[in-house]
C-alpha cells in the first residue's frame, strides 16, 4: 500500500513509499483510510524540527486528522462501511492515562500517531485497537475530517469557559488570534455559544478567512493595521483569548491584551528558538492583580473526540456548508510531498485516499 513518509530530524526528507498491509491482531479491526488532514505539525516535522520514529525504524508515516472506514471489524461493536475517526495519542502508564485522560499525561511516555513513536494515518490502511476509534454519522462525511483539529478546539475553550465559570459576569467579548482552520474552528465554536466574537489575521477582511469569520456573525479583524495591545481600547474588556497562531511574540502580546478576569488559552505551538523582549514586572503585575489566567492545551481524548462531533453537527446545522470551505485543496495521496507545501490563501489542505 502507498504511505506519506518523512525521516523524522531531516528536512526536505518527504517522500511516497510502498509498504506492506498491516496485520491484524485479535480484537483488532480493518479501517481502510479516506481522508488525511494536513496541519502545521505534518509540516514542521517534515521540515526536520520534530517527530520521533516508531522503535527500530528510520522513517515515520505522516498524518493525524484522519477519517476511515471499517473494512473488516473482527468486533461487534462495528459493522463494515461504518465511518470512524482515530485519536492519535495512546497512553502510557501514568495515573492520568489509565483513567482515559492521556491527553493530560504525568510522565510524558505517551505514543502519538504520525508525530512521537507510531507511524500516522497517510497510508491506505490501518489496523486499530477500537477503544482509540471514534465514529462519525454518514451526514458528516464530508467534514469529518476535521475532528481531530475540532477535538483540540473544543478541550481548550471549554477549559477556559470553566475558568471563567469562577465569576458571576458572563463572558462578553471573545477573540481568536489566527484565522487558520484551527482559529475559524474555534471562531465557529464561540459562536455556537453566541459569544461575541472578534477574530483576527492578517490578510484582507475580503479574503476567503475574513469572509467566513463573518459568514458566522463574528467580526474580523485586520492586523495588518491593528496592534493586538490597544485591542482592549476598540472592542472592551477581552474576557476570552484564544491564540492559535504558533507565534510566540503574538503569546504575549495576548498576556498583556488580556482583559480584567480574563482567560488565554494558548493553542498555538512555538518552534525554534527567537528571543523577545518584554517587561516581565509589568506583565507580572498584570497578571496577579487582573486575576488572569494563561494556560496552555494541547492534544485531547475519547471524551473531545466524541464532543467534537457533537459541534461540527451543531456548527454544520447551524451554518450549512461553511466546514466544506475550511477545506481548500484536495490531493491525492500521490501527491503527499506537494500537501507539506501549501499556498498563502490556503486554509486546509486534506489527502483523499479512494
Amino acid at each position: 500500500m502507498k504511505a506519506g513518509a518523512v525521516t523524522p530530524g531531516q528536512r526536505y526528507s518527504a517522500r511516497l513509499i510502498e509498504m506492506a498491509l498491516p496485520s491484524v491482531e485479535l480484537g483488532e479491526v480493518m479501517v481502510r483510510v479516506r481522508e488525511v488532514g494536513i496541519d502545521g505539525t505534518d509540516i514542521e516535522i517534515s521540515g526536520g524540527r520534530y517527530g520521533e520514529s516508531p522503535s527500530g525504524q528510520d522513517f515515520l508515516i505522516l498524518g493525524h486528522e484522519a477519517l476511515g472506514e471499517i473494512e473488516d471489524s473482527g468486533n461487534a461493536k462495528f459493522k463494515k462501511g461504518e465511518l470512524v475517526v482515530p485519536i492519535v495519542r495512546r497512553p502510557d502508564s501514568c495515573v492520568n492515562c489509565l483513567n482515559g485522560q492521556y491527553d493530560m499525561c504525568l510522565e510524558g511516555n505517551y505514543k502519538e500517531c504520525g508525530i512521537k513513536g507510531l507511524h500516522g494515518f497517510a497510508r491506505e490502511h490501518i489496523s486499530e485497537n477500537p477503544k482509540f476509534l471514534v465514529m462519525v454519522p454518514a451526514s458528516l462525511r464530508s467534514i469529518a475530517v476535521l475532528t481531530e483539529p475540532m477535538s483540540i478546539v473544543t478541550k481548550g475553550i471549554d477549559q477556559a469557559i470553566e475558568f471563567h465559570h469562577r465569576y458571576s459576569n458572563p463572558v462578553q467579548v471573545a477573540l481568536v488570534l489566527g484565522a487558520g482552520s484551527l482559529g475559524l474552528l474555534a471562531t465557529a465554536f464561540l459562536r455556537v455559544q453566541n459569544f461575541n466574537t472578534y477574530t483576527l489575521d492578517i490578510v484582507p477582511k475580503s479574503s476567503l478567512k475574513g469572509q467566513l469569520v463573518e459568514a458566522l456573525g463574528a467580526t474580523y479583524l485586520n492586523g495588518a493595521s491593528l496592534s493586538i495591545p490597544e485591542l482592549p481600547e476598540q472592542i472592551g474588556n477581552l474576557d476570552i483569548i484564544v491564540e492559535a497562531t504558533g507565534n510566540s511574540t503574538v503569546a504575549f502580546q495576548a498576556m498583556t491584551a488580556l482583559g480584567r478576569n480574563g482567560i488565554l488559552c494558548l493553542m498555538g505551538v512555538s518552534t525554534g528558538n527567537k528571543p523577545l523582549e518584554i517587561c516581565a514586572d509589568c506583565l507580572d503585575m498584570e497578571m496577579v492583580l487582573g486575576n488572569k489566567v494563561v494556560f496552555g492545551t494541547v492534544s485531547s481524548n475519547r471524551s473531545h473526540f466524541e464532543r467534537a462531533v457533537e459541534l461540527l453537527a451543531s456548527i454544520e446545522r447551524n451554518w450549512p456548508q461553511w466546514l466544506s470551505k475550511l477545506i481548500t485543496r484536495r490531493l491525492r495521496i500521490d501527491e503527499f510531498t506537494d500537501a507539506l507545501h501549501p499556498t498563502p490563501d490556503n486554509i486546509k489542505t486534506v489527502i483523499q485516499l479512494l
